[in-house]
């Protein structure tokens, strides 16, 4: 495997390495994510709980716990299912020139140099022509 330059590396850093945006601790991310998936789960089992339950004693009758086996088979419609995502960390790339470019907006730096620096993480960023 040939050496990389100074140059390519960090062309790699600004397109690989990825940072967490969503404005909270990244290391919360460990408790967080399996809350996350959690909770629509439990929410879940309650609210088939309360079904099953609906259809319990005598008085029930055999309508009620043929419409409630009914109701737990049929699939699960979207608004009834809660769901949770994740979603990946943004590009090094991305991060910097947006703190670049609130830097210009707010008056810490010179536009001028604000935009040299945008160009020139877009310069290194840029795939090579091969």
């Amino acid at each position: 495997m040939a050496r990389r330059s100074p140059q390519a590396k960090k062309a790699l850093s600004y397109a690989r390495d990825r940072r967490n945006d969503y404005g909270e601790n990244a290391k919360s991310s460990r408790r967080n994510i399996r809350r996350n998936k959690r909770v629509p789960h439990r929410a879940d089992r309650h609210r088939e709980q309360q079904l099953l339950a609906a259809a319990t004693g005598p008085v029930a009758g055999t309508e009620a716990a043929e419409q409630v086996e009914m109701r737990l088979l049929a699939k699960k419609s979207m608004w009834m299912i809660k769901r949770w995502r994740k979603w990946r960390d943004t590009p090094l790339a991305e991060i910097v020139a947006k703190r670049l470019r609130r830097r210009a907006r707010l008056g810490m730096d010179e536009p001028a140099s604000g935009q040299a620096r945008l160009e020139r993480i877009r310069r290194r960023t840029r795939k090579p022509a091969a």
